[in-house]
């Protein structure tokens, strides 16, 4: 549904142009989201249509009307699904790295969404909308492993609970740059947009979010340390993005990984390997695993081989 959001430019505001500030103040928009909506006079300064170079004064009284969204045809299609699990309820699904978890600008098929679709028909939690039916939580595009998926709203709230409530098990495998000097470790560190790229997560105090990541060494290879990470909050990018901040980044990482990038990867070194949860109606604790992909596995053995001794 249309929207109208109200915001106040207080003092330190002054002289902020305002694409910036409402890109800065407006979750979930991007700044070339907000552009549009500029462009599209979706914003107001003191009730009049302003240009997207326009500073911001002391006080300045900000109106941005948010459009109904496009509707999107989402369409079912006959792409084969590694499932692990499955019942009346809920599925769990190995998704392999490079597919797209949910249609988006760029990607409107092809995704695991456009799968699920042909394989569950209508049966799919409908909370998220038309765009994600059944999703519940995300893994990146170049992140494999396993992902649960509601069939009808009753689970889908269950889980959507238990993950708000830290008691939905996800661990994850990772071979990141350099060597970790301590064995274990908890990374405490909110999350949010990065300031400056808006398409980019970082540790920030400015409108971010708590998150806490656990990780363990299983294996030291000199120049990689290979990982395993349990997520106690489930923030975008979060392993990614606690990693680069130790200085650790994934390896294949073009996004947080920095100038050497290990392009032959294929994008970051990430498995999610491990799910647990309560079954939403029998209340059953289940738990699953999944094995390393061959990529990932291909990788371990030239770190084995280059780093034999």
């Amino acid at each position: 549904m249309s929207d109208t959001v109200c915001l106040l430019a207080g003092e330190s505001s002054t002289g902020t142009r305002i694409d910036k500030f409402l890109s800065d103040n407006m979750d979930g928009f991007t700044r070339s989201a907000i552009t549009k909506l500029i462009g599209e006079k979706n914003v107001k300064v003191n009730n009049s249509i302003i240009a997207k170079n326009y500073k911001l004064r002391s006080n300045d009284e900000i109106e941005v009307f948010i459009p109904d969204a496009a509707p999107l045809d989402v369409k079912a299609q006959n792409i084969p699904l590694d499932i692990v699990y499955e019942d009346n309820d809920l599925l769990i699904v190995n998704k392999p790295k490079g597919m797209v978890v949910h249609p988006a600008a760029g990607n409107y098929d092809g995704t695991l969404v456009n799968a699920l679709l042909y394989h569950c028909k209508d049966s799919l939690s409908g909370i998220n909308g038309v765009i994600r039916p059944g999703i519940v939580h995300r893994i990146d595009k170049d992140t494999s492993g396993l992902l649960i998926v509601a069939k009808n709203d009753r689970a889908h709230i269950s889980l959507a609970e238990q993950i708000k409530e830290h008691s939905f098990h996800r661990a994850y495998q990772a071979v990141c740059c350099g060597n970790i000097k301590s064995d274990s470790g908890t990374v405490h560190q909110p999350i949010g947009r990065h300031p400056k790229d808006r398409k980019k997560m970082a540790v920030t105090d400015k409108n971010s979010k708590d998150a806490v990541t656990h990780y363990e060494v299983l294996k030291r290879y000199g120049d990689f340390t290979h990982i395993r990470c349990i997520l106690e909050t489930g923030r975008t990018h979060q392993i990614r993005v606690h990693m680069s901040y130790l200085g650790h980044p994934l390896a294949g990482d073009a996004v947080y990984g920095g100038r050497k990038v290990i392009t032959s990867l294929n994008g970051q070194c990430l498995h999610a390997g491990e799910i647990g949860f309560v079954h939403p109606v029998s209340g059953e604790y289940m738990e699953f695993k999944s094995e390393l992909p061959e990529y990932f596995k291909n990788f371990i053995t030239k770190l084995d081989n280059k780093y034999a001794r």
